[in-house]
């Protein structure tokens, strides 16, 4: 039993929770510090967190049923759980679809706010449908870049009750754009990989289209619009200070190391670049946010 709840957590990455969960507590701690104030509540943080945890399960494990014939034929995937006969579709899908019922009741978490229970469905749909894009766009990454985006959103209108007005609205939505375009960033880095494999099966992504060099050119744009954005971040939300862009001057180092570790001739180091470079980026730009809010 051990090993099929291991196999589990292995199947939807649990730990990569930590890239989508710090901008939703990021926006959380924001929407708190803004005025009108809102009354902070231990039910509301606690469903922040089993919101992100069961979403983003439920489309894990949707997107594993539906590419699992593309990932056998990938060598670099062909070990994942349902190729490899670990887990079975049957299985996953009663996990896919237990963690999106436990994704809608986590939702009632917020009561009397009733905005995160209507808009619940249409957002499973929205993050499982990304798992469905690489078969007629390329820009299945920027899908995935506003899949994750949502998270800051979805924060912010779980605890201030449907949609503020402008200019309140702003933070959410400039906080929205930057990681939209960090994922996608990354996200395009992460695909160079499968370049060859996406070709020969159809698939469409930007290497497979650009090439790889166009792609981590594309990938660095995507980056270098994501400071801009987290720059104008303090004009949206002026409680932001110092310590906030000491925090930026920090993830565009990391973000340079990240496109330094990438090369089109040498792409051994993407995992380096992708787990643990961006894991750094969203944890770290939570925390000093965070400080500097509260200091």
């Amino acid at each position: 039993m051990f090993d099929s709840f291991r196999h589990f957590l292995e199947l939807i990455r649990f730990s990569h929770t930590v890239f989508a969960l710090p901008f939703a507590l990021l926006a959380a701690v924001m929407a708190w510090r803004t005025e009108p104030a809102i009354t902070w509540r231990w039910q509301d943080l606690t469903g922040i967190v089993l919101c992100m945890i069961f979403a983003r399960s439920t489309a894990m494990a949707f997107n594993r049923i539906v590419d699992r014939d593309v990932d056998a034929q990938n060598p670099r995937t062909a070990r994942r759980h349902i190729p490899a006969g670990l887990l079975s579709v049957g299985g996953v899908t009663a996990f896919a679809l237990a963690s999106a019922v436990l994704f809608v009741a986590s939702t009632l978490c917020f009561l009397p706010n009733r905005w995160p229970v209507y808009l619940s469905l249409p957002v499973l749909a929205f993050l499982c449908g990304y798992s469905l894009t690489k078969r007629f766009t390329s820009l299945a990454h920027f899908w995935l870049g506003v899949a994750l985006c949502l998270s800051p959103i979805a924060a912010w209108i779980a605890l201030r009750g449907g949609v503020d007005p402008m200019p309140v609205a702003w933070p959410p939505v400039v906080l929205a754009g930057a990681v939209a375009l960090w994922v996608a960033g990354f996200d395009i880095i992460y695909a160079c990989q499968d370049v060859d494999v996406d070709r020969q099966l159809r698939l469409n992504s930007v290497p497979a289209r650009l090439g790889v060099p166009g792609a981590l050119k594309l990938a660095a744009g995507c980056h270098f619009g994501m400071l801009v954005l987290l720059a104008m971040l303090p004009t949206v939300f002026p409680l932001l200070g110092w310590i906030y862009w000491a925090g930026i001057a920090v993830v565009a180092v990391l973000l340079i190391y990240e496109h330094a570790l990438v090369r089109p001739d040498d792409l051994t180091r993407v995992n380096t670049a992708f787990f643990h470079v961006n894991a750094v980026v969203s944890l770290g730009l939570f925390a000093v946010t965070t400080v500097d809010l509260l200091v």
